[in-house]
């Protein structure tokens, strides 16, 4: 695992070398060379093992998963501001099949450093409402549906919310 300043080093170099291959007349490798440079600074932004993460959970294999996540030892340092808070998202709903104290713990931290998407956002807050309810603080509940519908402009999270406001009844 790479530190994220050293993908953009290492990609500065290659573009580099690359400028080095256009002067020489060698078209085809200063190319490849930028192809080559322009993955690290596509994983500078998205992280390796967040995509294989995500990929692990559309799959629904949360162990492998959960393995590609351990890849990633310090967060703060390996990972940009956004992928920070995914891979305390991405925790988070791991943890919520187990251990929900854990599981808010994350979610909480991934709300306050931010995701870049609004739907990911309002299903963390969703699941956040989740937590909450089971622990019966149902104004927080309350609170945290408000803005789940809030971010949810699309309706893909309509039906979840509307059986969490059943069940909220039952309180």
């Amino acid at each position: 695992m790479f530190h994220k300043n050293i993908k953009l080093a290492i990609a500065a170099l290659i573009g580099g070398w690359a400028i080095y291959q256009f002067t020489q007349g060698n078209i085809m490798n200063g190319i490849s060379l930028l192809l080559l440079a322009g993955i690290f600074v596509l994983f500078y932004f998205k992280n390796e093992f967040i995509l294989l993460a995500f990929l692990q959970l559309r799959k629904q294999n949360f162990p492998e998963a959960q393995k590609w996540l351990g890849y990633i030892k310090t967060p703060s340092t390996a990972l940009t501001q956004k992928q920070e808070g995914y891979y305390n998202y991405l925790h988070g709903i791991m943890l919520s099949q187990t251990n929900i104290t854990q599981a808010e713990k994350f979610l909480r931290k991934a709300v306050k450093i931010g995701l870049s998407m609004d739907h990911d956002l309002a299903m963390a807050k969703l699941q956040l409402a989740g937590i909450a309810m089971t622990k019966r603080r149902k104004r927080e509940a309350t609170n945290l549906m408000a803005e789940a519908k809030k971010l949810d402009k699309h309706g893909m999270l309509k039906e979840q919310m509307t059986m969490m406001k059943n069940q909220m009844k039952k309180i």
